[in-house]
């Protein structure tokens, strides 16, 4: 057999293996389609567990009242969540990080009055809004869909993060307690007086 039906013998084998491959990503395509029908926006549910916190609680402290120890730090990111109403009973929280999950409703926070440091990156929020925590200082809500920053009032809170959240913010921000003006800085920071600083891109 010479060279040259040797090469059209693998043009034809290159062909059929193009042929199978296009068949496959076809019926991938269909199959993704097919689930994205069944469940087009949502997830299966999949609330946070008492099993999930033993294994996300850590850092033993007194409470409040000195009479007592309890667990104040919590992470439990990466864990499909798509609930956090066990963390209403935990009041004792003061760092909690529910990162890289599928929440869409973080008001059992509420309840966290003793929370210190958020994170809630990379979920599916559309607000942060939550009831005035006394002592947030720090959070962060960044790559959420968030649109505004109605609710974001905590009195000690000095930092926010807003990266890849979809909003130009700064019209937003001047309306918050006793920024009547802003300075944009490097990366998308923004200085606000009373030392705030939003971190939005």
């Amino acid at each position: 057999m010479s060279d040259e039906d040797d090469l059209e013998d693998f043009e034809l084998d290159q062909d059929d293996f193009e042929k199978e491959e296009d068949e496959k990503e076809t019926e991938e395509e269909e199959d993704y389609r097919k689930e994205g029908e069944e469940f087009p926006e949502e997830w299966l549910p999949n609330p946070l567990t008492e099993d999930m916190m033993k294994e996300g609680l850590s850092l033993l402290c007194k409470t409040g009242s000195g009479l007592a120890h309890a667990y104040v730090k919590l992470e439990v990111k990466e864990r499909d969540l798509t609930d956090i109403y066990l963390l209403r009973s935990y009041i004792h929280l003061r760092y909690v990080d529910v990162s890289e999950n599928h929440l869409t409703d973080l008001s059992p926070l509420n309840h966290l009055t003793h929370l210190l440091w958020l994170k809630a990156d990379g979920n599916r929020l559309r607000s942060a809004q939550l009831n005035e925590l006394p002592y947030l200082q720090t959070a962060s809500f960044a790559y959420n869909q968030i649109t505004d920053t109605e609710g974001i009032s905590h009195p000690r809170l000095g930092s926010v993060n807003l990266k890849g959240d979809q909003r130009c913010w700064p019209s937003d921000l001047i309306r918050f307690p006793g920024a009547s003006t802003f300075i944009p800085a490097d990366r998308g920071c923004l200085f606000l007086p009373q030392s705030w600083k939003f971190i939005t891109a």
